[in-house]
């Protein structure tokens, strides 16, 4: 309800501008259409063709501009229409004006009330939408789980004459993130990855990576 509200309060002044313009509008050109022979429904369709052809021709506009479509001319055409639809629209809202400036200038009120309400509700509709979503990490960010991940912290290990290497918990969860790797993607991990998975240092990961390959080397 609050967000309703909200968007009535921002939104209806906007529409009910446009509703009464566009009224206004079509009546103007209703009435010319008929003072110069078009009557009975006939009146009616060309309001309607004048008045959609300026909403039709604006969000074409703003589409243009979300796509990135480039024009092939000076002026796109659906600037050229829209143009074209707000010098008909004018020119018979003065058409029913009194022949003074005043009469001039409210017969003209309704079209261009009705065109500035249209381009408000256009403007807000490209307006970029802000996303409250939590970015989504991948796989090759951060581990899967961080409990699952051992502490990195190198350790001596026997057999290798008494020269530090990584702990045997670290190669086997380094060997989890390159087998995972490997399967996900069909090539082996590299040093880069593996470092920024792990978080180690590049001589910690030029180690792993070593260790790993010599285990699956055959005897």
């Amino acid at each position: 309800m609050r967000r309703l509200a909200s968007w009535l309060l921002d939104t209806g002044p906007v529409l009910v501008l446009a509703a009464i313009a566009g009224a206004g509008s079509f009546t103007h050109i209703r009435d010319t259409a008929t003072d110069h022979g078009q009557t009975g429904w006939m009146s009616w369709a060309v309001a309607v063709c004048v008045d959609l052809t300026c909403v039709m021709a604006a969000r074409e506009r703003q589409r243009d501009k979300k796509t990135g479509r480039q024009r092939t001319g000076l002026v796109s055409w659906p600037t050229l229409v829209l143009a074209g639809g707000i010098v008909l629209s004018l020119a018979a809202n003065l058409h029913q004006a009194e022949f003074t400036v005043w009469g001039w200038l409210t017969a003209a009120t309704p079209a261009g009330a009705f065109l500035i309400a249209v381009s408000m509700l256009e403007r807000r509709a490209a307006a970029p939408r802000t996303e409250s979503s939590v970015p989504v990490l991948t796989v090759d960010a951060v581990p899967s789980s961080p409990s699952s991940a051992p502490a990195l912290v190198p350790a001596v290990q026997d057999g290798q004459d008494g020269e530090p290497g990584p702990s045997p918990a670290l190669v086997d969860y380094a060997r989890r993130v390159a087998d995972e790797h490997q399967a996900k993607h069909g090539k082996p991990i590299t040093r880069d990855l593996l470092r920024a998975r792990l978080g180690v240092s590049n001589q910690l990961a030029s180690d792993l990576l070593r260790t790993l390959r010599t285990a699956s080397e055959p005897a």
